[in-house]
């Protein structure tokens, strides 16, 4: 086998969560997109969308595809569970740090990958193969093989019931549904798969913009918590110009001390650069769309849809940051 792997194939998104006709849908994870594999010699290796070389990062992953038979490669994602749910900063995490860390992360936080694609097996590349004849053979080789319990097979159904149920799974950080055309071949670096994110609508309070108080960029949003402080819960994506000027006009500075005085943000999630913010007084609500992936702190992990200001609304009246 070439261990060049190929380039996952990806997903395009699309608005609605019903399963489409002669597709089958899988649970969308919150983790790290992988490719697992172990050559005819027994070499284990782990990579990144990217392509970037993870096996030294996921120790305990490397072990189990121990497991594995001989000259396989699977798609997947890394996810770990904490209290219950899914913790993508535990991933995080691993890549940052040196060895020795690495292993103290895996026993603390072990990671598993659930396996959703067989793209090679025996000699035999499977990718011009449909998706349900992929399916089904990679069924078949966690049948046969005892890959266990860090090595999981992941749900797929045709049931629309069925899948629609899964977007019950919201409650422990499950991201949404992917959609996959049964007849469909393998297609690296494609956007042949889609995927459907869910979202709830929400509020929150302007605690902050990046951008300026008279041309807002993006909103830093907060929450009150049970003893009334303002806690930060996320950010906005780029506002549009007609939301940017109408919050503008609603926008004043902080009538003394504000809450987050002495905090700093990053501009990416993850990222160490520093966003440059301008505090506002902590009083304007607005109602934004969010995607269910929560960090373990409670904040939103993707930035959220601006919707509109709610004026009807005080802080008080936001769900309280838990």
């Amino acid at each position: 086998m070439d261990w060049t792997l190929p380039a996952p194939i990806l997903a395009a998104a699309v608005n609605g969560p019903r399963l489409p006709a002669h597709m089958a849908a899988e649970p969308k994870w919150d983790g790290y997109r992988a490719l697992l594999g172990r050559s005819a010699e027994g070499w284990i290796v782990i990579r990144s969308r990217r392509g970037i070389d993870m096996t030294w990062a996921f120790p305990e992953i490397a072990e189990a595809a121990g497991t594995l038979p001989a000259d396989v490669v699977l798609d997947g994602e890394l996810v770990v569970w904490e209290d219950g749910r899914l913790a993508f900063e535990r991933l995080q995490g691993r890549l940052n740090r040196r060895k020795a860390a690495t292993a103290a992360f895996a026993t603390r936080w072990p990671a598993h990958f659930v396996a959703f694609d067989l793209l090679h097996r025996a000699g035999s590349d499977l990718l011009d193969r449909p998706y349900a004849e992929r399916r089904a053979a990679l069924e078949r080789l966690f049948a046969e093989n005892e890959l266990g319990p860090s090595l999981t097979l992941c749900p797929s159904t045709t049931d629309p019931q069925v899948a629609a149920r899964w977007l019950d799974w919201s409650a422990v950080g499950m991201e949404g549904l992917v959609f996959k055309r049964l007849t469909q071949s393998y297609r690296p670096g494609e956007r042949g798969w889609q995927k459907y994110r869910l979202r709830a609508t929400t509020e929150a309070v302007v605690g902050a913009v990046s951008g300026s108080l008279s041309a807002p960029v993006t909103v830093l949003l907060g929450r009150l918590d049970p003893a009334g402080d303002l806690q930060y819960v996320g950010r906005s994506a780029v506002l549009s110009r007609q939301a940017a000027a109408a919050l503008a006009e609603r926008l004043t500075p902080p009538v003394g001390r504000h809450p987050w005085t002495g905090m700093a943000f990053s501009t990416t999630w993850g990222s160490k650069e520093k966003l440059k913010v301008e505090w506002v007084e902590p009083e304007l609500v607005a109602e934004v769309a969010a995607e269910v992936a929560l960090d373990a702190s409670g904040r939103w992990r993707h930035p959220v849809r601006w919707a509109r200001l709610r004026s009807d609304l005080a802080p008080a009246d936001v769900p309280l940051f838990e």
